[in-house]
């Protein structure tokens, strides 16, 4: 679960939120991603970009008011 203060969603904790996704999804499916990006002839970052936006939408958010 990610706690975010509700007050605090500007540029700098979304950019925050999007790099962790990132990490997550490289560290998950980096080996089969790449391996579709070779295959399909894509590129592997905006198509890890495009997964870790995806992968936002699975986490469990709490929010401070």
């Amino acid at each position: 679960m990610i706690q975010l203060n509700y007050s605090h969603l500007d540029a700098d904790t979304q950019n925050q939120l999007l790099a962790q996704s990132k990490q997550d999804v490289k560290k998950w499916y980096g080996v089969e991603l790449e391996f579709y990006a070779l295959k399909n002839d894509l590129d592997y970052n905006s198509l890890l970009e495009e997964e870790a936006f995806r992968n936002l939408y699975s986490y469990s958010y709490s929010f401070n008011i």
